[in-house]
């Protein structure tokens, strides 16, 4: 493949006379090949979900991550580059054990957002570096109630009631516009999760690839893998 950037695509920080970031442009190309995730509000929290796409059979399933609890109250999901994705999970948890041993108090959903994009921005503006290809979907109960957030290479990061990262998130999220309702039961939420899931992989789910956990008030709990099968067996076949 031919680079578009015309030179303006070696450093991370030089603008091209458009004002385009390639590099930045590149990390997000990378999130966009990555397995899709999803995650959604519920009455009571936040249910995420994760496909870990098995290429083979002689994979260890259990080898692959792509779900981290971050503190008691936070959970993250990851899209795109894994390495990249595994220092800032380690990052994000010294954040969270700082400020306990500083506050005495777990770290607010948002101000950990915050600190990990402002992170994940600095590595556009430097040379010698380059931006994280992964992206997150943060999840999180605190004081100021349910947050789900999702970040981007670039640093950005929005709030969502329902969202997704990955290659197919297009497909996720017009499933989630079309069905998505606020105060959800647990299960209601994770049946939506798993039918917009499949959608956009056009295949039923792989049991053994799929992950689901849920954040409430009580903590991060991810769900055993008798129950994520049985969550998935009440779907209805694709026809």
């Amino acid at each position: 493949m031919q680079p578009s950037g015309r030179g303006y695509d070696h450093g991370v920080s030089t603008f091209s006379p458009d004002g385009r970031l390639y590099q930045v442009e590149y990390a997000r190309e990378s999130v966009k090949r990555g397995t899709t995730t999803v995650g959604l509000k519920y009455r009571d929290g936040v249910v995420l979900i994760v496909d870990k796409r098995i290429t083979s059979k002689l994979i260890n399933v259990d080898s692959i991550e792509k779900m981290y609890k971050i503190d008691e109250h936070i959970g993250f999901t990851t899209s795109g580059l894994v390495a990249d994705a595994r220092q800032l999970v380690d990052r994000a948890r010294v954040t969270c054990q700082v400020n306990r041993m500083t506050y005495s108090d777990a770290i607010p959903v948002t101000t950990l957002v915050k600190k990990m994009c402002d992170h994940m921005q600095s590595f556009t503006q430097y040379g010698g570096a380059r931006p994280f290809g992964t992206a997150l979907l943060i999840a999180g109960v605190d004081d100021e109630g349910i947050h789900l957030y999702e970040t981007d290479p670039s640093g950005a990061y929005q709030s969502y009631e329902a969202g997704a990262i990955g290659r197919g998130r297009s497909t996720v999220v017009d499933a989630f516009e079309a069905s998505w309702k606020p105060n959800m039961t647990l299960n209601a939420a994770i049946k939506l999760g798993l039918e917009s899931l499949r959608e956009s992989l056009d295949e039923e789910l792989n049991t053994e690839a799929v992950e689901i956990a849920a954040v409430t008030a009580d903590g991060y709990a991810k769900l055993s893998s008798d129950d994520t099968v049985k969550h998935i067996g009440k779907l209805k076949p694709l026809e």
